[in-house]
């Protein structure tokens, strides 16, 4: 339930800041940084992104405070899985990284 007497958004002026934050995005993916910099960059935009999505466009700024967390609780939970399995994922990229494959042989003639 929206609160009443609140003054409705200017909706283009978040279609510019999407617009821009969007620009920005592609700008970050020529960055000459390494992938760790860029992707962390492309998730902070992508973040941002969301927040300004789910503030006015879901009308979430105008709600109770509780509808908002529960909107934000599968982030957090996602954000914690990330870091949950985030260990397991460097481990194999570890095991594997030495590991070459073998040139295949020649199929047997017979």
């Amino acid at each position: 339930m929206a609160t009443d007497g609140h003054s409705h958004p200017n909706y283009m002026a978040i279609f510019w800041w999407l617009a821009a934050l969007t620009v920005i995005e592609l700008g970050v993916v020529f960055l000459p940084f390494g992938k760790m910099i860029n992707g962390t960059m492309l998730c902070a935009l992508a973040l941002g992104k969301a927040a300004l999505v789910a503030a006015y466009f879901m009308h979430l700024k105008f709600e109770f405070r509780s509808l908002t967390l529960i909107a934000f609780t599968p982030l957090v939970i996602a954000v914690l899985l990330i870091f949950v399995l985030m260990p397991d994922s460097f481990a194999v990229a570890k095991k594997t990284a030495g590991v070459q494959k073998a040139p295949a042989a020649a199929p047997a003639k017979h």
